[in-house]
């Protein structure tokens, strides 16, 4: 006799719907198998034959983190090609390296944490690098673009499955964890959620990761917009996964809720799935669960609820048919395909601002390349280990031929002589092997510690030479001769020992400090650990922040940067300086820029090159726009940092052989005065980004030049029901093969409340020959003409005139038309029957928006426990009323007026004149709200005013009567 083979369970049978076979699957998991799937690290089911997974594989510009993959450029880079079928083809390639990788490696993962869908809202956000544009449709297009990439064309299973970040209104470092974003609605409806909306509606999208900040004064991770707005958006199950550690921060950093067991539990509710805590140990998670279920937070419902969205997703991996769907087989590794596509996008990424006519550089030419990047190819916290390298310099060599390039890279050199009169010394170090910075790959970087098998430094009489270079603010790295970086290691010893700086806490950044305390000279602060380097009998190490204990040290320059700059330049044709930032420094995850001006080192370096030399391009290669001043300089061009094809590409641009096509992604304003704060999130109030900014940018919105010119002609518009088309003709005017970028731009005439100065509706970039004419045609559906609403809670398309702009940036218009649109006229605000939610304001000054309950609602708080104002236009109340009712925490008082009156009431909180002079413990807390009423007399249709004194808390206003 044979045994009977066991029928296969259905969560095994391929032929099974995905909702079907992952019900089956739950009811075969315990309770204590289903709890511990919700933490980041999933463990396996040996039992049922279910695989380890985990959560989370970064992929912004390229499989990061696990060793050697094709880089491209960085995400804002990939931003300014303005070009949707690039990038598509960039998140394929890039999906089918981490299926490759993942062949050989089982820690790649397959759930990709990319892209960053974030808006460039203020350009010295610390992450700038990691988003794609200030504008929500550009970014949603070129995020929808690489979401279908990741994903891959087949209807059912998924090559890679990618969450977006960071959900939502995440534009800061400082406080990250502790602050909130005051987001009134319209801009939370037509700005912030707009780039997460469509690109989730094009139905590529797994799942996002919500941030680590508050949004009006509600951590991200229980917002109630995840079951309000996103989950509402598509009928696909999304996994939402938690930030790293933020799980904690609910309890550890923003003290939102009294314990853990709570948190976690709110966050479930609100529709966290994945919980990425505490690294690879989901012991504290699981138990935080249990604990929340034992005290009735939670139910086994809601855990299986969760379990469901990442099961379903594995389930369209392929997990549970490996051997079915297109993606089963390994994918492509760095082929010749991949190679040469990232050079595309390095070329596609170039933004040329200012020519008069240097650029081409003419055949022949010799060129001298200088500055601090110009021999550097720069990875960020979220490259790939390179495997093929290209600097500006090594493209210039290819290009032009080493004869014809001269180059100094502008760093000083320094001796530091101690108060013995020794110097440090770099000592040899023989027979010790070559290890770069994350090679083989880490789950978690982070953790990456120096090296500890090289001599810690010394001081001799003679001392070692080393390049210095101050990136700005005083930060500076030294940099051996044999071009190891000075470094700190666990155990405090300072050696020559990192290949670059590097590391979620940079160990190879220096501060000197005078030291006045001391007599004189200088001390060298460490910045990673924040202590003062001190000469030992066993070697050179930090001491701690004691300075009596610091060695005090005096510089000796023997060289300075500009002087060997001079020298190239003066002997060169045409001087290119690149100049620009190093990812990890001043600028970066945890970590804000202060200004938008370039460190003072680089411009010694190009003040330097341009006196010795006229005809001298800057090139600036970095993750963020700067003010520099362009007059007088022949050419400038930007690219963010261009991945492994970077110096190749630029070369290519410089000679010709490409004409530049990229266009600015986000404003570059003229200098730190033209800034909001860090933190202020009102872009309509603020006057933010260019669909607001009211002053002259440095460069617009869109803006980029080309070898080529042309010619914007016949502009057409036509009329549907629902869409307008709109066809013009673009002509290559000049004769140079070149792409343009065309640009369709609405802007409403009349509006009833403030609309942009001009917003992007659609873009094209298009490849003409010479002489060549080509028809360009947008759709425009009516609905991208509305706002929201906030008197009704909705978008709406006001009647009356709109203008369609037609050009090559947001400030270079080349037609116009006008159409007018009968859309839905405007009501006035029923204020009688429904009054007024304090958010819903028009306008408002110095107010913020804050969490009525832990779980939902608003309400409005001056600024600091100070004074603010909030302005409600066109509130109708009707025959009249008698009294106003208003919603009230905290204390302080509350003034009503009419169309800019004085005050006609005050009230109070706590219901008289004593109790607006007590103080509200935090047991009653600022959830503790209560109903007061005062007499007030009105009707008829008015603007109200509404006084905030004090640190009280407005929900609603009513009326009655």
């Amino acid at each position: 006799m044979t045994a009977e083979t066991p029928p296969v369970p259905p969560f095994r049978d391929a032929s099974l719907p995905f909702a079907k076979r992952v019900d089956d699957l739950l009811t075969r998991l315990t309770l204590d198998e289903r709890i511990a799937f919700l933490h980041q690290f999933a463990p396996a089911v040996e039992r049922l034959g279910i695989s380890a997974f985990r959560t989370g594989q970064e992929a912004l510009h390229g499989v990061a983190w696990m060793g050697p993959a094709t880089v491209f450029p960085q995400a804002v880079g990939l931003g300014a090609t303005w070009n949707e079928e690039l990038v598509r083809r960039i998140g394929r390639a890039v999906s089918s390296e981490a299926r490759a990788m993942r062949a050989r490696d089982d820690r790649v993962g397959l759930n990709l944490w990319s892209p960053t869908v974030n808006l460039l809202r203020h350009p010295l956000w610390g992450r700038n690098e990691e988003g794609y544009s200030e504008d929500p449709a550009l970014t949603s297009a070129l995020a929808t673009a690489y979401t279908r990439g990741l994903r891959g064309d087949h209807p059912v299973h998924w090559r890679t499955a990618p969450v977006l970040k960071h959900w939502l209104a995440h534009n800061n470092e400082t406080a990250r964890d502790t602050s909130s974003s005051s987001v009134r609605p319209r801009v939370l409806h037509e700005y912030d959620l707009r780039a997460f909306r469509d690109t989730v509606q094009a139905g590529a999208v797994a799942g996002v990761m919500p941030a680590y900040n508050l949004v009006n004064g509600r951590p991200n991770h229980v917002s109630p917009y995840l079951r309000e707005q996103l989950r509402a958006w598509t009928d696909q199950e999304l996994l939402v996964c938690s930030d790293a550690g933020a799980p904690s921060n609910l309890v550890d950093s923003e003290h939102y809720f009294d314990t853990h067991e709570e948190a976690t539990a709110a966050a479930l509710l609100a529709g966290v799935d994945s919980f990425t805590d505490h690294g690879t140990d989901g012991s504290l998670i699981t138990a935080r669960v249990r604990g929340a279920l034992e005290r009735g937070l939670l139910t086994e419902a809601d855990i299986d609820t969760a379990v469901r969205r990442q099961l379903a997703v594995r389930f369209r991996l392929g997990e549970f048919d490996p051997d079915l769907g297109p993606y089963a087989a390994t994918g492509e590794f760095d082929t010749p395909a991949h190679r040469a596509l990232a050079r595309e996008a390095a070329e596609a990424a170039i933004v040329l601002l200012k020519n008069d006519g240097l650029l081409p550089l003419r055949p022949g030419a010799r060129v001298a390349v200088v500055g601090l990047l110009a021999d550097e190819c720069m990875l960020d916290w979220y490259s790939g280990t390179l495997i093929h390298r290209s600097t500006p310099l090594e493209g210039l060599y290819e290009r032009f031929g080493a004869d014809r390039v001269e180059f100094a890279e502008g760093v000083d050199r320094v001796r530091l002589r101690t108060s013995s009169g020794r110097y440090l010394a770099v000592p040899a170090a023989d027979d010790v092997p070559e290890a770069a910075r994350d090679a083989e790959g880490a789950l978690d970087p982070a953790l990456i510690t120096g090296r500890t098998d090289l001599p810690p430094l010394t001081a001799d009489a003679v001392g070692t030479e080393l390049a210095l270079t101050d990136w700005g603010e005083g930060v500076l790295t030294l940099r051996s001769p044999d071009g190891r970086f000075l470094s700190v290691a666990g155990d405090g010893f300072l050696r020559a020992s990192a290949d670059r700086p590097g590391g979620w806490v940079v160990q190879e950044t220096f501060r000197l400090e005078p030291a006045a305390s001391r007599g004189g000279g200088h001390l060298l602060k460490h910045l990673g650990t924040g202590g003062y380097v001190h000469v030992a009998a066993d070697g050179v190490k930090v001491a701690g922040p004691d300075v009596q204990k610091a060695e005090v040290f005096e510089p000796e320059f023997t060289r300075r940067g500009e002087d060997a700059v001079a020298r190239a330049a003066a002997s060169a044709d045409v001087v290119l300086v690149v100049a620009g930032n190093d990812p990890h420094i001043n600028g970066r995850e945890t970590e804000d820029r202060t200004t938008l001006r370039l460190p003072p080192h680089q411009e010694r370096l190009l003040a330097a090159a341009r006196s010795a030399n006229p005809a001298t391009v800057l090139a600036l290669v970095s993750a963020y726009p700067y003010a520099v001043d362009p007059t007088g300089l022949p050419a400038l061009l930007w690219t963010a940092h261009g991945g492994q094809a970077a110096g190749t590409a630029l070369a290519r641009v410089l000679a010709g052989d490409v004409s530049p096509a990229g266009r600015l992604p986000q404003t570059w304003y003229a200098g730190d005065d033209d800034l909001p704060d860090l933190l202020d999130y009102d872009v309509i109030g603020g006057r933010q980004t260019y669909l607001y900014f009211e002053g002259t940018p440095l460069f617009p919105f869109g803006h980029g030049l080309s070898y080529a010119s042309f010619a914007y002609t016949d502009l057409q518009v036509g009329r549907a029901v629902d869409a307008l088309t709109v066809t013009c003709t673009v002509t290559n005017t000049s004769a140079v093969t070149a792409e343009e970028v065309v640009q369709l731009y609405t802007r409403a005439v009349a509006p009833s409340v403030r609309r942009p100065r001009r917003e992007l509706a659609a873009h094209r970039r298009i490849l003409l020959a010479p002489g060549t004419p080509t028809a360009v045609t947008f759709e425009l559906p009516l609905t991208v003409l509305e706002f929201w609403d906030v008197s009704q809670g909705r978008r709406r398309l006001e009647p009356g005139a709109y203008e369609l702009l037609v050009g090559a940036s947001s400030e270079d218009i080349r037609l116009g038309a006008t159409v007018e649109l009968d859309g839905e006229p405007g009501t006035y605000r029923p204020v009688r029957e429904h009054g007024l939610d304090a958010a819903d304001f028009d306008e408002q000054r110095d107010t913020a928006i804050v969490d009525r309950t832990r779980s939902s609602g608003d309400a409005v708080t001056p600024v600091g426990g100070g004074t603010g104002e909030l302005l409600y236009r066109g509130c109708d109340f009707g025959p009249g009323v008698t009294e106003v009712v208003v919603e009230v925490a905290g204390e302080g008082v509350v003034e009503i007026s009419l169309d800019g009156s004085p005050p006609a009431q005050r009230l109070p909180p706590g219901g008289g004149p004593a109790a607006a002079e007590v103080p509200v413990g935090r047991a009653g807390g600022p959830y503790a709200y209560r109903t007061l009423t005062a007499a007030f007399t009105a009707a008829g249709v008015h603007d109200v005013r509404l006084g905030l004194r004090g640190p009280v808390r407005l929900a609603h206003v009513g009326f009655s009567g």
